[in-house]
């Protein structure tokens, strides 16, 4: 019991450990957890997954995969097929056949597997792995369309590339007990199944969204009863036929997202953080599990190392291109977002879970070679996740498919305040949008060229209609107080708490009507002005000004410069990070950064300051009615 304690504790250190330097480096996290997976597995022998929980690390395993895929199908929101809808329509149905047929040929000729092995593993080879797309696809910034089409290829292709394994190992075990059976006496009922079980999960879903919003189940447990209800309907639908559970899963969390039911939306920031947690403490154990033998089939120096070594090739730079292309032959998507798609393809959780799973079952069949998809897998695994995990921004970049690389900021409430903000941070080159729900307030925004969005910010429309992606940074400044504090408390779970930001409680604000510190966002300015005073000093003619850090003039220099009643917002780094002074925390300025401050008009003591080209001023203009 205490060494399966000590397991279970060093595999979230290690996953959660892995995840943070990602964040720190920039290096793709499945990377960093496959490695430390490795170290503390084979190489150091420090966990030994298999040892610790016997036969319960394969149910383990299932359930977490089974939660993954229903925390990817919340994600998926149908209106978003309508910028992708035709490309992932067209990947689900030619490029599985297409990818099946060439990745079981590359698994015969090349690899050297027999044919019963490399027909199964060319159908789970179908699986692009949303654990691991996902977070690349999250940490690279690229644009709507071909995030939209890999995100939705992944999670669908998951529950189909098993469906595919389940298909090929039911008519070899078919046809091994009866040499006459056909494929016609076994993909029907497989099918069957595979649609009984996505009822299964779409009832499910359905009786989710009708019982939630009645109050049927209290909000505490809302939560429980959803993960209890997941696993429930995975368990059950496995019953009928092996890994139909993961149709279920998926199409039930697809469901639930487009039955806009408000309680799923409020545990969102929960089950992302159960996915972190389950992504993390699965790559560890599968990657721990693995033992030097499996690995001894990839040794280059061997030939069926050899072999493997240009099957891994061929995936990389025939199989997946060529799918791709094909399937896309025709359509309305541009070539640059086509061969970035056909280029992006990493392997994750699935692919390893399955091929462990059906490597067993073909032993049992009599059909030899079926332990090498242990190892063949895992080399797949790691070569497509460091292959695509370091290569995604580059060749984004030389596609021309990336967003804007500087953080953006966000601005809700149109005044001549946030206007003449907006309009500083756009000649800084920093992405900016103006949200606000009156085409009125706008006309400032609209008449300055500056971007905008007419809409309710809060609205779970806005999601859809607005790719909030670029921003990183959410500045709420409407004349409400209230309302910013719940803007800024919707938008810190996923933004982060330190990245949203409102002005601060007006001067002669009532204590005991204060809003809570917990729910509001982090105060602009050190003084706290409130939406009063900034709205009296924009009135009275205050304006923003722009200065340039460099070795010569430090910040020291800049306070010298700024007038006694000036104070500094934020300052620039050379990045296009947003670092603001805030009544709690000052950044730390440093050469190359840019302090912008909001200070009086006033004629500067020092003439030549007025052609100084690292200060300059942005006057708000009075906003039309």
């Amino acid at each position: 019991m205490e060494s399966q304690a000590v397991v279970i504790a060093a595999v979230g250190a290690l996953g959660v450990g892995a995840q943070w330097v990602a964040w720190r480096t920039g290096w793709p996290a499945i990377v960093l957890m496959l490695a430390a997976g490795f170290i503390a597995g084979p190489i150091t022998g420090l966990i030994d997954p298999e040892s610790a929980f016997g036969e319960l690390l394969d149910p383990m395993i299932s359930v977490g995969v089974a939660l993954i895929l229903f925390e990817g199908g919340l994600s998926l929101d149908l209106r978003e097929l309508r910028h992708s809808g035709k490309a992932v329509w067209r990947l689900a149905t030619i490029g599985v056949l297409v990818g099946w047929a060439l990745g079981a040929l590359a698994g015969f000729y090349i690899a050297g597997l027999v044919w019963p092995v490399a027909v199964l593993f060319g159908g789970i080879l179908i699986v692009t792995g949303p654990t691991v797309v996902i977070p690349l696809l999250r940490q690279s910034n690229i644009q709507t369309r071909p995030n939209s089409i890999l995100k939705w290829e992944g999670i669908v292709n998951d529950p189909t590339g098993a469906l595919c394994a389940v298909i090929a190992y039911e008519y070899f075990r078919r046809i091994n007990e009866f040499p006459d059976a056909s494929l016609v006496d076994v993909v029907p009922p497989l099918i069957f199944a595979a649609i009984l079980a996505g009822l299964i999960g779409y009832a499910a879903a359905r009786m989710i969204a009708y019982l939630f919003p009645r109050g049927a189940i209290p909000e505490y447990l809302k939560v429980p009863v959803l993960f209890v209800v997941v696993i429930a309907v995975f368990v059950l639908t496995n019953l009928i036929e092996h890994e139909a559970g993961l149709v279920a899963v998926t199409v039930m969390g697809v469901t639930l997202a487009n039955r806009e039911v408000s309680s799923i939306r409020s545990i969102h920031p929960f089950k992302e953080n159960v996915a972190v947690l389950l992504v993390s403490g699965i790559f560890i154990l599968l990657a721990s599990s693995l033992s030097l033998e499996d690995l001894a089939y990839l040794n280059p120096m061997e030939s069926v190392g050899q072999r493997f070594i240009l099957f891994l090739l061929a995936l990389l730079f025939v199989v997946r291109p060529i799918t791709v292309l094909v399937s896309l032959l025709g359509s309305d998507v541009p070539w640059n977002e086509r061969i970035f798609v056909a280029w992006i393809a990493p392997r994750g959780i699935v692919l390893v879970a399955i091929s462990g799973l059906f490597a067993l079952r073909l032993g049992d069949l009599g059909i030899e070679g079926g332990q090498l998809l242990i190892g063949l897998s895992f080399a797949v695994v790691v070569v497509t996740v460091i292959a695509h995990g370091f290569t995604i921004e580059p060749v984004a970049r030389l596609l021309n498919v990336k967003g804007s690389s500087r953080p953006g900021l966000l601005i809700v409430g149109s005044t001549p305040w946030t206007i003449a903000l907006a309009r500083q941070m756009s000649a800084l080159d920093t992405p900016v949008m103006i949200v606000d729900q009156s085409w009125q307030r706008l006309g400032a925004a609209r008449r300055e060229g500056l971007p905008y969005y007419h809409g309710e910010i809060l609205n779970e429309a806005t999601e859809h209609n607005l790719d909030l992606s670029p921003f990183q940074v959410l500045v709420a400044a409407t004349d409400n107080e209230a309302y910013n504090t719940l803007v800024c408390n919707e938008f810190a779970h996923e933004m982060g708490r330190d990245s949203v930001y409102q002005l601060g409680e007006s001067a002669d604000g009532d204590d005991k009507h204060a809003l809570p510190l917990s729910l509001r966002g982090r105060a602009l300015f050190e003084s706290g002005y409130g939406v009063d005073e900034v709205n009296d000093k924009q009135k009275q003619g205050w304006v923003f000004k722009k200065t340039k850090l460099s070795e010569e003039f430090d910040f020291e220099d800049a306070q010298l410069k700024l007038s006694d009643t000036g104070t500094m917002l934020l300052l620039v780094r050379k990045s296009g990070t947003l670092r603001f002074f805030t009544h709690a925390a000052r950044p730390e300025p440093r050469a190359g950064d840019t302090i912008v401050s909001f200070t009086p008009p006033q004629i500067r003591a020092n003439p030549k300051e007025d052609t100084d080209p690292k200060a300059t001023e942005v006057r708000p203009r009075p906003q039309a009615t």
